[in-house]
């Protein structure tokens, strides 16, 4: 398929402004990348609209995250830290100030017990409509897969679902309703083209595309070339369509 999308919309990318410290993750710090250094970054793709995502590097103060959206302006979205500690105010505070979701990072070894993890999915959903994002290698989650199914319909899983072993977890959870983020191919361990095809037979509606820029820690990061290998096996919805209508964004 030749040429390019005609509007994308960015499901997955950071921002790290100076401007705010961060807690870093075990000692990393990210390298600045302010939305004008992102806004820089997209403005030869296409990119119409986006969905901001707080990394580990964040920690779980919304405030950075909050202040990057406003910078960004209209057709931006954000999905926050998940923190346990927020009551239901807090919870619809986020929703209320533009966040759709809440990350729960459990790939490395951190974040909360799995159950834990999907108790706060459930009550934010149900005080907020806040759906969950899962950064895990897909694999640790299929203890979990009844109930995860269950709550497919608001339920995203990271850059493919991180492994070949998490391939199955991440094919049954996208024919049940999921979303996948094709994104990070640069820092997954899989074969990137066999398991979007897979995703995309069992779930045509479920592949989300992101730059993951500023694509910290990645083997390699983003290239445009990632964008016509997504789009020569999935057309153009995981563009633009399968996200505008999950978020709920215009553009």
């Amino acid at each position: 398929m030749s040429g390019a999308p005609a509007r994308v919309l960015d499901a997955h990318f950071h921002v790290f402004d100076p401007a705010h410290a961060l807690p870093g993750d075990g000692g990393y710090q990210p390298p600045a990348f302010d939305a004008a250094q992102y806004r820089a970054a997209v403005a030869p793709l296409g990119v119409r609209a986006g969905v901001l995502v707080a990394a580990s590097t964040h920690g779980l103060d919304p405030a950075p995250l909050l202040a990057a959206l406003a910078q960004l302006g209209p057709g931006h979205v954000a999905v926050a830290a998940a923190d346990p500690a927020m009551d239901d105010a807090a919870l619809r505070a986020l929703a209320a100030g533009g966040v759709r979701g809440l990350r729960f990072i459990l790939y490395r070894g951190a974040g909360m017990a799995l159950d834990a993890a999907l108790d706060l999915a459930d009550r934010a959903h149900a005080v907020a409509g806040l759906h969950a994002q899962f950064y895990a290698d897909a694999a640790q989650l299929a203890p979990a897969l009844p109930r995860l199914t269950r709550m497919a319909d608001r339920l995203v899983i990271d850059h493919l679902g991180m492994t070949e072993a998490g391939l199955p977890v991440v094919l049954a959870l996208a024919e049940a309703g999921a979303k996948v983020k094709a994104t990070g191919f640069g820092r997954v361990e899989l074969d990137v083209v066999p398991a979007l095809r897979r995703i995309f037979a069992v779930a045509p509606g479920a592949l989300l595309f992101g730059t993951d820029l500023p694509s910290t820690r990645a083997r390699r990061p983003f290239e445009v070339a990632d964008m016509a290998l997504l789009r020569d096996i999935a057309g153009d919805a995981p563009f633009w369509e399968n996200g505008a209508s999950f978020y709920g964004v215009d553009g």
